[in-house]
């Protein structure tokens, strides 16, 4: 998949909070920096995202988007 966006940071989630309709996830990056990102719960689900898994945080203007390799 290709994006537009070239800010790109590989992070490791640190944590879930699945809402109903929007969920939290949190990434650590470099320390003892830390990102967030909200995104819907489907999204959260059709990503898998867990604890401990390894991303790559795509950031554009105020937009943080996780890419599960």
């Amino acid at each position: 998949m290709k994006y537009g966006a070239r800010n790109q940071l590989r992070a490791t989630v640190h944590g879930v909070t699945r809402g109903e309709i929007m969920s939290l996830v949190k990434f650590q990056v470099a320390d003892p920096a830390e990102m967030a990102s909200v995104l819907t719960t489907e999204s959260l689900e059709d990503l898998d995202l867990r604890e401990g898994d390894e991303v790559l945080l795509v950031v554009k203007a105020i937009h943080v988007m996780p890419v599960k390799p």
